[in-house]
């Protein structure tokens, strides 16, 4: 999986926080609904980034545990939840996704911002659902999204974000031969000394067909798969392809 630089993860942190306002709320009104979601408090956040959504859950009573490739990320990570890390009600862990393990079982299992997309191939991703399952409690919860091809293909080309305190260029081309969408991200945050720190970072997001996710899914041992759009997670759609995000809803 990606790890990003001590500039971006700066960037990341201070700028991209709206995907985690929109969904944190939703995912926890679904998985509250459920029954294991009734009484178990215990989340794993894979790719958690800067902490964002453990910190939501944190505040809502969760137990959390982060884990994320990238060290930078993971310092933002304990800053902003440090003191959940003091009180031992939190802990961020450097790790791969595509294969890790726990010794305690969690009821909800979480990806979201299309952290899975970054994993290199299917077999990656695979890896990934079935350390999930190993460490979900029985009748536990994995829900997270990703990019769809469908997506991914509307990546390529440049655009240019000017603000007061920001100057964002972002740089989108997709190889079909690689099923991969690349990003080249740049620009200048003005600090609040007035001066700019510059950041750069490129990413990709692997093409991943929906019916293999699923397959894998099964395979690892899931019995619930749901295709589902992030503003209803409870009710399945038929053609995840034709969408350019989706969740991904499945059940141990």
């Amino acid at each position: 999986m990606q790890g990003y630089s001590e500039g971006f993860a700066y960037i990341y942190n201070m700028r991209w926080t709206h995907f985690v306002a929109d969904m944190a709320p939703r995912i926890q009104a679904f998985y509250e609904a459920t029954a294991t979601g009734a009484t178990d408090r215990h989340l794993l956040d894979i790719a958690c980034g800067t902490g964002q959504l453990a910190l939501y859950f944190l505040d809502h009573g969760y137990e959390v545990v982060g884990l994320d490739l990238s060290p930078a990320m993971l310092a933002h990570a304990r800053t902003n939840a440090a003191a959940y890390v003091k009180a031992g009600k939190a802990r961020f862990v450097e790790g791969d996704a595509a294969a890790f393990t726990f010794t305690e079982r969690f009821g909800l299992v979480v990806s979201t911002f299309d952290a899975l997309n970054h994993l290199p191939s299917l077999e990656a991703l695979t890896g990934c659902f079935q350390s999930t399952f190993d460490v979900l409690a029985s009748g536990g919860w994995f829900i997270f999204d990703l990019n769809t091809r469908f997506g991914l293909q509307r990546w390529a080309g440049i655009n240019v974000q000017e603000e007061e305190d920001l100057v964002l260029i972002t740089r989108g081309v997709v190889m079909e031969n690689e099923c991969r969408a690349y990003t080249q991200i740049s620009g200048f945050l003005r600090e609040d000394d007035g001066r700019y720190r510059r950041f750069g970072q490129t990413a990709y997001n692997t093409i991943f067909d929906m019916d293999a996710v699923a397959a894998a899914l099964k395979s690892a041992g899931f019995q619930d798969v749901s295709f589902v759009q992030g503003h209803d997670l409870a009710t399945p759609i038929d053609d995840p392809e034709t969408y350019g995000r989706i969740f991904v809803v499945a059940r141990k």
